[in-house]
């Protein structure tokens, strides 16, 4: 299950159960009313990877997400300066080597905002919205 947060939506619906390819949250920003204001978009594909951090070989990943720091973390990067919209699927479940994790895209001014809010929504989410446990071939 994937869950959308779109904090902007007219009826503020926070989970949808479909989760959307970063192509798909692209033209979400794109409608945005103040796209205007934006000189570039940055989206992030977390995916899950064969092998982990210290090299053993992962067979999966299980993910468990806090939707309400995801909800937090939404609302501070859109409050950042120059972000003109954030959006971010972040599935949760069971997940296989090449499975997308987290999809999130941010449009903003210019390169070092959007840069900075991509870097900070990352560190925030994989620090203390997200906990992972890699299940290891043995």
């Amino acid at each position: 299950m994937a869950v959308n947060y779109n904090l902007n939506s007219p009826n503020r619906q926070e989970e949808i159960n479909i989760f959307m390819k970063a192509e798909k949250l692209i033209e979400k920003i794109k409608a945005h009313p103040k796209i205007a204001d934006a000189g570039m978009i940055l989206c992030h594909n977390g995916l899950v990877r064969v092998t982990s951090r210290d090299g053993r070989k992962v067979l999966a990943v299980e993910v468990k997400v806090d939707r309400q720091r995801l909800i937090e973390v939404i609302q501070r990067i859109k409050g950042r300066s120059g972000i003109v919209e954030f959006l971010a699927e972040v599935r949760e479940g069971r997940f296989s080597v090449g499975d997308d994790l987290m999809i999130l895209v941010i449009a903003g001014d210019f390169r070092e905002n959007v840069i900075a809010a991509m870097t900070e929504a990352i560190d925030f989410i994989k620090k203390d919205v997200v906990t992972k446990k890699e299940v290891f071939a043995v």
